[in-house]
């Protein structure tokens, strides 16, 4: 149980405001309202493309969504980290799983039409940013990514199986299923003392809560820039 005091409760406190902005958003409330057809859905999973393959070091030079042959080329500069390292578990990596949900929501050539709107841009060269340069900022991004994934990630999955008729945990909704996570629950009790026991001082660890707050804006950002897409401003 978190106590006033703990890291990671403080993360979650002083990220509130945000993370709700995120949630409420048109576009969000549309896509799981049912106002929404597949290829909003398709076109969001497109962004999260952007994102995770900065994420898990795909983007940068000589990596591959940092996890050709099971290893970590793309965040070989983060893995030894005392503040970073402790993060890095393969497990939790997502860019095969959104690209297996991609051929099947686009087809094989689901590659040839991908494209990153601004905001997902804007978004996707932040977190590249951290993971060249900022162990501390790429936690932020890795908490409010992964932990959300495997919380409010399952709404989505949920609503997506029933409205558009993917077979449950299958493909169209891959990336929500973590199939190295056991016990999600018990792995996010981890997670929060991963966090309670960062490896920074009380600066740093300010710095890493106003990333945090940044990495919701920007997802935030995200989401009105696909409710203007789709006709239904944010």
């Amino acid at each position: 149980m978190d106590t006033p005091s703990a890291f990671s409760a403080l993360i979650r406190a002083a990220s509130h405001e945000q993370h709700a902005e995120a949630e409420s958003t048109t576009f969000m409330s549309d896509l799981l309202g049912g106002a929404l057809g597949v290829e909003a859905y398709a076109r969001y999973t497109e962004q999260l493309w952007f994102v995770y393959r900065e994420l898990e070091g795909g983007g940068l030079e000589g990596g591959a969504g940092g996890q050709v042959g099971g290893g970590l080329e793309g965040l070989e500069g983060l893995v030894g980290d005392p503040v970073a390292g402790p993060f890095i578990q393969p497990e939790l990596f997502r860019l095969r799983e959104i690209e297996r949900d991609l051929a099947h929501l686009r087809g094989d050539g689901w590659r040839d039409s991908l494209s990153a709107l601004p905001a997902t841009q804007v978004y996707a060269d932040r977190v590249a940013e951290c993971v060249r340069s900022w162990p501390g900022g790429y936690v932020a991004h890795h908490y409010t990514r992964y932990l959300g994934d495997l919380s409010g990630g399952q709404i989505i999955r949920d609503k997506a199986e029933k409205a558009w008729g993917f077979a449950r945990k299958g493909d169209g909704v891959r990336f929500y299923v973590f199939e190295g996570v056991s016990n999600p629950a018990a792995f996010k009790r981890r997670y929060r003392e991963l966090l309670d026991g960062v490896c920074a001082d009380e600066l740093e660890r300010q710095r890493i809560v106003g990333e945090c707050k940044l990495a919701f804006s920007l997802n935030t950002g995200v989401f009105k820039a696909l409710g203007e897409e789709f006709g239904r401003a944010a």
